[in-house]
């Protein structure tokens, strides 16, 4: 299936020692097992089940109402479609309430192929986060907009702006990784604000809306492929179809850009 014979499949101890050597991560999200087979083959490192499936697939307008069993299920069709890719899971809404629960359900994700689960935030989800990885269970920390907070956040706005917001958010980083977090997704943060966070933390950071020095990139599929969701679209989106021909195209076309440094730009960072 894969276009990299010769490539061993991604591990999580792999992902930080692609950091050290300066190899940009390329992360995309996947919901069913056709377009993982397609995504694994166009040489993805990472595919990301995220809880953003409850917008893209479900039609729903915010992730909260996308349940642990919507997770599990559609990690399960996932997996199947992977030889290389390494395979994060969204702990969904309040399933990571407590670090009980969030072992209960990183249990399911983890037994139904998941490879990593990631959760939201800092605060309390340090402790999680700590329990999680003392049991051997790989955590991806997401900090910046965080979609499950959008109730708190009042939308989906660019996070880290001010002064005394950067520094708080770079103060998290340091400390989920602290916790034992293994990866961390940065979300609409300001670029420069993103490169100190990378420059800060030795996990490697995957951004979406935070500019090009990140350790890597994510997009959602739907937004890669340019389909119109009923949403606004992101300044951070780029539709990389139109250039890449096909899916598997566009993919390779998003992959090689991630790993050349030509995405994002300017125009695609805040």
């Amino acid at each position: 299936m894969s276009t990299h014979a010769d490539s061993k499949p991604w591990t999580v101890p792999a992902l930080r020692q692609a950091k050290q050597a300066g190899r940009k991560l390329v992360m995309l999200t996947c919901y069913d097992y056709g377009f993982a087979r397609t995504v694994d083959a166009a040489g993805v490192d990472i595919v990301l089940i995220g809880d953003s499936l409850g917008m893209v697939v479900q039609g729903h307008d915010s992730t909260l109402p996308v349940s642990l069993e919507d997770m599990v299920y559609h990690t399960r069709i996932v997996a199947r479609g992977l030889e290389r890719a390494l395979l994060v899971s969204d702990l969904s809404f309040q399933s990571d309430a407590t670090p009980e629960r969030a072992l209960d359900a990183a249990t399911q994700l983890l037994q139904a192929g998941a490879e990593m689960v990631k959760l939201e935030g800092a605060g309390h989800k340090l402790d999680v986060i700590k329990f999680l990885s003392e049991r051997d269970i790989p955590v991806c920390s997401h900090l910046g907009l965080t979609p499950q907070s959008v109730l708190s956040f009042g939308g989906y706005k660019v996070q880290g702006r001010e002064d005394a917001a950067a520094e708080k958010l770079l103060a998290d980083a340091t400390a989920v990784a602290n916790a034992g977090a293994s990866l961390l997704v940065l979300e609409c943060v300001p670029s420069a604000l993103a490169a100190r966070i990378t420059a800060a933390v030795e996990i490697p950071t995957i951004g979406i809306g935070a500019g090009p020095d990140c350790d890597g990139q994510v997009l959602v599929l739907h937004d890669l492929l340019g389909l119109e969701m009923g949403h606004r679209r992101p300044k951070f989106v780029k539709d990389f179809l139109a250039e890449g021909g096909s899916v598997g195209g566009a993919v390779r076309a998003y992959a090689q850009a991630v790993r050349d440094g030509s995405f994002p730009d300017a125009a695609h960072s805040y």
